[in-house]
C-alpha cells in the first residue's frame, strides 16, 4: 500500500505568532526583522504581503511600497516554544514525525488514516485543533511522497488543504512553470528557460532529460524524477525527542559548496567533542540551512548505529549538503545529533569492519599453528583427556 505523507506548514508563522499574543495586530500589515532602516525583514503576514513585502526585503523599501508596516523585532525564543507546541501536538496523530524547519514538518499517517470515513477529515481536524489550541494556522499538502506532499501545500495559502495523487500529476503539477518547483534553483530557472525549458511537463519529457542533464549534472536527474512523481516517502524521525545541536549564523553569505562544508565541519567537530564530554551518542543526524531571504531547509538521516565521532557526523553532514546545496547563499548552518543515549546504557554490534575479540580457544588454535604438534590445550580439555584415560605425560608442554 502507498504511503500517505503530510506535509504541514504553518502560515507565516512568526507574524502569526507576534498576532496571537497582540491581538491589536490583527487585520494590520505586520512585519518581522530589524528596527534600522538598513535591516532587512524575515517575513511578513499576508496583509503586508498584498503591498509587495516579503521575507528579505530591506526595511526602507518595505516601508515605502507600505507605510502602514508595523515591524516587530523576532522573539525567537517564544518563536520556538510555539513551533515546540505545534510539534507536540501532531504527535497525536502520529509519532512519525520528521521536522523540516521551525514551522514545517512531514507526518506519516499512513496508518492512522484508516480510522477516518473520509482521508481528508484527518486534516481538517488537524487544522482546527491546532488553531483551537495555539491560535495558528496551517496548510497541508496530501501525497504518496515528500516531494508531491511539499508541491500540495504551497498551492493553497493560507489554511488551505491540496492532495495530489499519482494519476492527479498531469494536471495538478506539469502545467505549473518551473519557478514553482520545490528543488530548482534561482540561477537553474533562467538557463532552463533559456533552453526552452519552461513548465514541470518539460521538466518530465524523456525528450529534454538529456539536455537537463547536460544543463544541471545530478541535481537534473533529480528534478527529472520528481517532476514524474518519483521521490522518496522516507522520513527520518525519532520516538525520543532528546538531541544536541550546535548553529551559527554567519556576517558573510556563503555561496560556495566548500565554503558551506567547512562551516559545517567545523561545527561537526565542536558537536562530537561536546557529545564526548557528557557521554552520550545519537544515531538521527539533521543538517538546517538558513538561505539569505530566511528560508529554513532541513534534512536527516538516521544511521544504523548510534555515534559521537566525529568522522562519521561530519561524513553524514557533507553527504547532506552535497544532496541539497543550491547557489543561493546561506547565513545559518545548524547540525543536531537525535536520539540521544547515555555511552553506558548502549550495546556497540561488532561490524565486518572491526576486528573480533579473540576466545581462549582462538588464542590457542594460533598458538598451535605457530608451533609443531598440538602444543597447547586447556586445562579444561586436559582433565577431559586424563578423564577418558589418554596419557600425553610424554608430550611437550
Amino acid at each position: 500500500m502507498a504511503k500517505v505523507l503530510f506535509h504541514i506548514d504553518l502560515n507565516a508563522f512568526f507574524a502569526s505568532a507576534e498576532e496571537i499574543r497582540h491581538p491589536e495586530y490583527k487585520g494590520k500589515p505586520i512585519a518581522i526583522g530589524s528596527l534600522s532602516s538598513r535591516g532587512v525583514l524575515s517575513t511578513a503576514n499576508y496583509i503586508a504581503r498584498e503591498y509587495g513585502v516579503h521575507s528579505a526585503m530591506p526595511v526602507f523599501m518595505a516601508k515605502e511600497k507600505c507605510p502602514e508596516l508595523i515591524i516587530i523585532p523576532g522573539d525567537y525564543p517564544y518563536y520556538r516554544s510555539l513551533s515546540n507546541a505545534f510539534f507536540n501536538y501532531l504527535r497525536r496523530y502520529s509519532d512519525k514525525l520528521e521536522p523540516v524547519s521551525i514551522d514545517e514538518c512531514f507526518l506519516d499517517v499512513s496508518e492512522e488514516i484508516k480510522k477516518y470515513k473520509r482521508p481528508l477529515d484527518m486534516a481538517v481536524q488537524i487544522q482546527q485543533g491546532l488553531k483551537e489550541e495555539t491560535g495558528l494556522t496551517c496548510s497541508i499538502g496530501v501525497a504518496p511522497n515528500r516531494f508531491l506532499a511539499k508541491m500540495a501545500s504551497d498551492m493553497r495559502k493560507p489554511n488551505g488543504i491540496t492532495v495530489i495523487r499519482k494519476s492527479e500529476i498531469p494536471n495538478k503539477l506539469w502545467p505549473l512553470t518551473i519557478d514553482k518547483m520545490i528543488g530548482i534553483g534561482k540561477k537553474s530557472v533562467p538557463l532552463l528557460e533559456k533552453n526552452g525549458i519552461h513548465l514541470i511537463k518539460d521538466i518530465a519529457d524523456p525528450e529534454n532529460e538529456n539536455k537537463i542533464m547536460r544543463l544541471l549534472g545530478k541535481n537534473g536527474y533529480s528534478l527529472i524524477q520528481k517532476a514524474r512523481g518519483l521521490s522518496s516517502a522516507k522520513l527520518n524521525f525519532s520516538t525520543s525527542h532528546k538531541s544536541v545541536s550546535l548553529s551559527k549564523t554567519y556576517p558573510v553569505d556563503l555561496f560556495t559548496e566548500e565554503e558551506v562544508l567547512m562551516r559545517a565541519r567545523e561545527l561537526a567537530q565542536e558537536l562530537s567533542l561536546r557529545m564526548k564530554r557528557k557521554h552520550q551518542k545519537g544515531r538521527l543526524i539533521s543538517l538546517v540551512l538558513r538561505d539569505t531571504e530566511f528560508h529554513n531547509q532541513m534534512r536527516s538521516i538516521t544511521l544504523k548505529q548510534d555515534t559521537n565521532d566525529f568522522a562519521l557526523i561530519y561524513e553524514t553532514i557533507q553527504a547532506l549538503v552535497e544532496e541539497n546545496f543550491e547557489e543561493v547563499g546561506y547565513r545559518h548552518i545548524g547540525i543536531s545529533v537525535g536520539s540521544l543515549k547515555n555511552e553506558s546504557a548502549i550495546v556497540e554490534q561488532p561490524t565486518i569492519f572491526e576486528k573480533p575479540i579473540n576466545t581462549t580457544q582462538d588464542i590457542l588454535i594460533q598458538l598451535n599453528k605457530a608451533m609443531p604438534g598440538h602444543v597447547f590445550m586447556s586445562a579444561s580439555d586436559l582433565l577431559k583427556r586424563k578423564e577418558k584415560g589418554v596419557d600425553r605425560s610424554d608430550e611437550p608442554k
